[in-house]
């Protein structure tokens, strides 16, 4: 007997990647706009979903300027590795170096989750992010981003939204974005 896929039926369900991205060097909402767009226009990638954006407090070196902090959705043929090198390229084309560990910069991608590997440990790629439960900026707008659209609906992410809600992450040095939200632009 033939596969559903092989008769053409349905396939596997495609992966969603969760990503946090923030900056706070140049125009920080340009820069996460140009970002969404890139990632938007990977191969085998689509943009599903952007959560509300955050201005937050800077982590790591003094007198750093205020981050703008987002997360969002894909939907993506991409392997883990494959997203996160592509994220690495974007980082670099808007301007990103690498000179001090939490340091100031143009844009920073970080793969949070993947569904198509929800436990992974591989040189330079650990999923979900190690540190994503200790960060009120991705916290707070990866519940809200759950929260949204077709995303809302989404099973596979369940234990994840219970997660976000038992850990009742304060919003400090968080303020909700009302500045420009260039990523929220629809075609006319």
């Amino acid at each position: 007997m033939a596969s559903p896929c092989a008769s053409g039926g349905p396939g596997p369900e495609p992966a969603q990647a969760l990503l946090g991205l923030g900056g706070n060097l140049g125009d920080r909402a340009a820069l996460i706009g140009r970002a969404l767009e890139r990632l938007g226009g990977l191969a085998s990638t689509r943009l599903l979903a952007v959560s509300p954006a955050y201005d937050s407090d800077p982590v790591g070196p003094p007198g750093q300027a205020t981050y703008l902090n987002l997360c969002a959705a894909v939907e993506t043929g991409l392997a883990p590795a494959e997203l996160l090198a592509a994220a690495l390229g974007i980082e670099g084309e808007l301007g990103r170096v690498r000179t001090v560990a939490n340091g100031p910069r143009t844009c920073d991608i970080d793969l949070l989750f993947h569904s198509a590997a929800p436990r992974l440990d591989e040189p330079g790629l650990t999923l979900p992010h190690p540190r994503w439960r200790g960060r009120p900026f991705v916290v707070i707008p990866l519940g809200e981003l759950l929260q949204l659209g077709a995303l809302a609906a989404e099973t596979r992410w369940d234990g994840l939204r219970a997660e976000i809600a038992a850990l009742r992450a304060p919003a400090t040095g968080l303020r909700p974005w009302t500045g420009p939200t260039p990523w929220a632009r629809r075609p006319t």
